[in-house]
């Protein structure tokens, strides 16, 4: 008698896993209409904040040459003995006015348009965010929050902490306040002209008051106050 044949089933094929698609990662300051209006040179720009309302962006000013209230706080840096770092540098203009005055600058920002701008007016800039590693760390004469920059990252201690560790001992933060007296945190997102939003992101706005009494928690003591057309500054002197 044959004995029966028994034939193995095949194995079920299995269907290949379809990778997931991870979603594209926007930035802040890249990914949006801000990138766009340094290129073309002009706005509108505003900040919206989560309550609806808007926060102008003055970006037509910062694609032109330095204006009067910028030369107050540019001729506080002429005859330091260490060159200048300005941190969110965007279009250049300060980079490149420190420049005609004799004065040695480097610009940093994280919005690869806004550095090619610096470049072109003949300035240096690092494509790198203000916490990154940067050169000459504790080695700057003074260093530049300009045009709102204090809000950078949405913590304001952290960023003051971040600009005493640049500058060299008795060296300067050159800070611009709100015009009136704001100590606030919020979240944004860059709105432009369209109605087209950026990704969402923290940032801060401080009046004077605010800011040189977070600064004293930095290591940093407000050496000078002053108005210039419109416009408020802080001189932060390291001890």
């Amino acid at each position: 008698m044959t004995p029966t044949r028994t034939t193995a089933s095949a194995p079920a094929r299995r269907r290949p896993r379809t990778a997931a698609v991870p979603a594209a990662r926007t930035a802040p300051w890249q990914d949006d209409p801000f990138a766009e209006a340094v290129l073309a040179g002009c706005g509108p720009l505003w900040l919206r904040r989560e309550d609806g309302d808007r926060i102008p962006l003055d970006v037509e000013r910062w694609c032109t040459p330095a204006d009067g209230a910028d030369h107050s706080l540019l001729l506080r840096c002429v005859g330091l003995p260490a060159p200048v770092l300005d941190l969110g540098c965007g279009p250049g203009r300060l980079v490149a006015a420190l420049l005609a005055l004799g004065v040695p600058a480097l610009g940093v920002d994280v919005t690869g348009a806004a550095v090619a701008r610096t470049r072109l007016l003949g300035g240096p800039a690092l494509h790198r965010s203000v916490f990154d590693r940067l050169p000459a760390e504790g080695r700057w004469g003074a260093a530049l929050l300009a045009d709102g920059n204090l809000g950078i990252g949405g913590d304001p201690d952290a960023l003051l902490r971040r600009g005493a560790e640049l500058i060299a001992p008795g060296g300067l933060l050159l800070v611009e306040v709100e015009p009136r007296e704001l100590d606030e945190r919020l979240t944004v997102r860059v709105e432009g002209a369209d109605g087209r939003l950026g990704p969402p992101f923290a940032w801060a706005r401080l009046g004077a008051a605010a800011t040189a009494r977070r600064a004293r928690r930095a290591g940093l003591t407000v050496a000078e106050r002053w108005t210039s057309h419109g416009r408020r500054f802080l001189a932060l002197r390291k001890g």
